[in-house]
C-alpha cells in the first residue's frame, strides 16, 4: 500500500513538473500538494537527498526537480520513500532481495511466482508513469492520490 508520506511526495514532485523549472516554496508546494508543510518539508528534505530535488535558500529560494520531469518516474519516488515495490523480499531484484524469514525453500514457495509477477506488473506500470506524464495529465490533484 502506498504510504501517505508516498502520496504527498509523488503530489508536490507532480507540482514541480508542473511549474517547468519555476522555484516554488515549501510552502506553496504544501498549498499545492494538499500537504501538511512540516511534513512536506522533511520529505522534501529526503527528495533532495537523494537527488529528485534541489534546494536553494534564502529570500529567493524554493525547490524545483533535480532532473527533467520525463525522467523521474513514479517507481523511482516510491523506492525512495517508501522503499522497494516488492510485497515480499524474495521478489526484490538486487539489493533488497533475501530469503523471507518463514520460507524453508525459495525455489519450492507456493507463492513466490505469484509475487514475482505481481512485482513485475506494479514496477512496469510505475516504471512508465514519469512526472511529466502526471503533470500533463492533470489529474494528480489531491483527491486522485488519496
Amino acid at each position: 500500500m502506498l504510504s501517505q508520506k508516498a502520496r504527498y511526495a509523488l503530489r508536490a514532485l507532480v507540482e514541480l513538473a508542473r511549474a517547468e523549472g519555476v522555484q516554488l516554496t515549501s510552502g506553496e508546494l504544501a498549498l499545492r500538494a494538499d500537504a501538511p508543510r512540516k511534513f512536506l518539508e522533511a520529505i522534501l528534505l529526503e527528495l533532495a537527498r537523494n537527488h529528485l530535488v534541489v534546494s536553494r535558500r534564502g529570500k529567493f529560494g524554493g525547490y524545483t526537480l533535480a532532473r527533467p520531469a520525463p525522467e523521474i518516474s513514479f517507481a523511482e519516488v516510491i523506492r525512495v520513500i517508501d522503499g522497494p515495490l516488492a510485497l515480499a523480499p524474495c521478489v526484490s531484484p538486487r539489493l533488497h532481495f533475501r530469503k523471507c524469514d518463514d520460507c524453508p525453500d525459495r525455489d519450492a514457495c507456493s507463492l513466490r511466482e505469484a509475487l514475482l509477477r505481481a512485482r513485475d506488473a506494479t514496477a512496469d506500470v510505475l516504471e512508465g508513469y514519469s512526472l511529466a506524464a502526471a503533470a500533463a495529465s492533470g489529474s494528480l490533484g489531491a483527491a486522485a492520490l488519496t
